[in-house]
């Protein structure tokens, strides 16, 4: 049998991206939570990390961090507290969600805000922001409770709810069109992407038989992107929850009106779904509902 505080450490190596963060959060000391994994290593006869910069896991390691993940969330459902040790009914529970940067620049914080009257106890978020595209890895390595994503297959010991799509137009700033006309080839003018795994930009131009972009900005934020684009630094995919009325003031312009490219969003979560995790689900389900297109 297993001890779990191998398991923690484990969890811990990854979520905090090195030994040395990981001993803070688990307060013991670095050789300490070396000992744990060499430990556990020798139990399992393979290794459960692969010591890069930072440290990745085998895919023995994705396994073991899957299950433990699904035991924490049947402790919580239990009443019990050995392993999930935020479950104490004087600390918050913590969550640890996979999203990707325009949820959580329009309609996850609202989905997060789960009213006191609906969930026992309260709820500690931590983030990890990445594209939708590649959040799911996140809980297949067992990393995370919770992921939003665009990909609707679940993972092995998980279900899916559908959220509903987020709809974006591409924008530019009035003084961007003025200069380059909207005639323009668009894959020869400057284009903002999120990050290198952001293909939203190269789909919209697939649709209209441009090219792959030439002139790429990258910037890693929602807000900043926006920002870049009323800029005139470039054009780029907005989503309509956060174009606002930036339209209607004149502050951007819709290069190709009547267009809207959507991009679907599943909630993914264990099997093992504690009470509180239920909660938070239904609620973020009712806001998908009136924030997403369906």
């Amino acid at each position: 049998m297993i001890d779990y505080q191998l398991l923690q450490a484990l969890s811990a190596v990854i979520t905090e991206k090195g030994f040395e963060k990981a001993s803070k959060k688990l307060f013991i000391t670095q050789s300490a939570v070396s000992r744990r994994i060499r430990q556990l290593e020798s139990i399992l006869g393979e290794p459960v990390l692969v010591r890069s910069q930072p440290p990745k896991l085998t895919l023995t390691g994705q396994r073991l961090l899957n299950h433990l993940q699904q035991v924490m969330q049947l402790e919580v459902a239990l009443g019990m507290t050995s392993i999930a040790e935020d479950s104490h009914y004087d600390k918050p529970l913590t969550v640890r969600l996979a999203v990707n940067a325009d949820s959580l620049a329009t309609w996850l914080p609202e989905a997060l805000a789960v009213p006191e009257s609906s969930v026992v106890g309260k709820l500690k978020f931590e983030l990890v922001v990445e594209d939708q595209s590649i959040t799911l890895n996140r809980m297949k390595a067992g990393e995370v409770m919770i992921c939003i994503s665009s990909n609707p297959e679940p993972v092995n010991g998980g279900s899916v709810d559908r959220l509903g799509a987020l709809p974006y137009k591409a924008v530019a700033s009035p003084d961007f069109v003025q200069k380059y006309g909207f005639d323009a080839d668009l894959s020869q003018l400057p284009c903002l992407v999120f990050d290198e795994n952001d293909t939203l930009q190269h789909d919209f131009l697939e649709d209209f038989k441009y090219g792959d972009p030439k002139y790429i900005h990258s910037c890693p934020s929602s807000e900043g992107f926006k920002q870049m684009i009323v800029a005139g630094l470039g054009y780029g995919l907005l989503p309509e929850l956060q174009i606002g009325n930036s339209l209607n003031n004149g502050e951007l312009v819709d290069l190709k009106p009547n267009y809207v490219i959507e991009t679907p969003l599943f909630w993914h979560y264990w099997h093992t779904e504690s009470p509180q995790l239920k909660a938070l689900r239904e609620h973020a389900l009712r806001i998908a509902k009136q924030k997403l297109k369906h």
